[in-house]
């Protein structure tokens, strides 16, 4: 069950109807229609506004593979803690995984965090392999199991901290279906592989997609650059219109188009804005969908 028909099931479930709903929120009823008929997401903001009003996260509201703990619930984990003492790139390979967090962290460390529900075995099924070479650490998530990616993408979870002191440019290769960025600063990050969904909040710096897969991301706002690198593909990006920023386009007959409530708009960019989304590539799209 995807996020419109989960958002829609709960709705009905708890009595409250579009209109109410969007009073509790601050949005109109026509959004609520575009989310529930999967002609959009909210904003991380209002995410986190429907995930308090229906008591459940984020997770549960956007993806099967995570769901709501409760205290029957076991989690298998397997934590790797790995300490960094100077500045470093870090090359990281995930592989197929059904969630990758990746956030800045307060110590001098590294952390990737392996956690499922079904994968009792992590610590056997999975190896991370640490190769440091002076500036540069590389970071490989080995299926040693050679578990399917349709299982692996079931059912394992990738928690990544990149400590915040000494990270200044990451590399990451995977294939999941969310990638949630929270909470993430450093110079630049490169993230290169499928995602179904991805949201970012509170973050900074330049961040990189490079895929020849669609992709959907919902912004709280952009402070840096986000720039889509794709071919023959679409990016579909949710972000508040009073966040809004320059948006360019930088690819070989690529088009840019802008959507608010489910209908194409115009918008101008912000004078003087650091601050930018762009496509670049070829033959692609990047669809802005600005929520009110």
């Amino acid at each position: 069950m995807n996020f419109s028909e989960k958002l829609k099931e709960i709705r009905k479930k708890e009595g409250i109807s579009q209109e109410q709903l969007a009073e509790k929120i601050g949005v109109t009823r026509q959004a609520i229609t575009k989310w529930e008929t999967g002609k959009g997401l909210p904003d991380v903001e209002n995410m986190v506004i429907l995930a308090e009003i229906f008591k459940t996260t984020m997770d549960e509201l956007l993806m099967d593979s995570v769901p709501k703990a409760d205290p029957q619930t076991v989690v298998y984990t397997s934590e790797t803690i790995y300490d960094i003492d100077c500045e470093k790139h870090f090359d990281v390979n995930i592989g197929s995984a059904a969630a990758i967090m990746l956030s800045s962290g307060d110590d001098e460390k590294l952390h990737v965090k392996l956690s499922s529900e079904t994968l009792e075995n992590l610590e056997s099924m999975f190896k991370i392999r640490l190769d440091d070479r002076k500036n540069k650490l590389d970071v490989i998530c080995l299926n040693k199991n050679k578990l399917s990616r349709y299982e692996a993408e079931e059912s394992l979870t990738v928690e990544i901290i990149l400590p915040n002191k000494y990270s200044d440019h990451c590399e990451i290769a995977a294939s999941v279906k969310l990638l949630e960025i929270r909470n993430l600063h450093l110079n630049r990050l490169e993230y290169d592989g499928d995602a179904e969904q991805v949201l970012i909040s509170d973050s900074s710096g330049s961040l990189e997609f490079t895929a020849k897969t669609d992709y959907e991301m919902t912004v709280d706002k952009i402070t840096g650059r986000l720039d889509m690198n794709q071919w023959k593909a679409k990016a579909i990006i949710h972000i508040p219109e009073e966040n809004m920023v320059n948006v360019m386009n930088k690819g070989r007959k690529c088009h840019v188009y802008y959507v608010k409530e489910g209908k194409a708009t115009e918008c101008e960019n912000v004078a003087d804005s650091e601050n930018e989304i762009s496509v670049s590539g070829i033959f692609s799209e990047l669809v802005v969908d600005l929520v009110g």
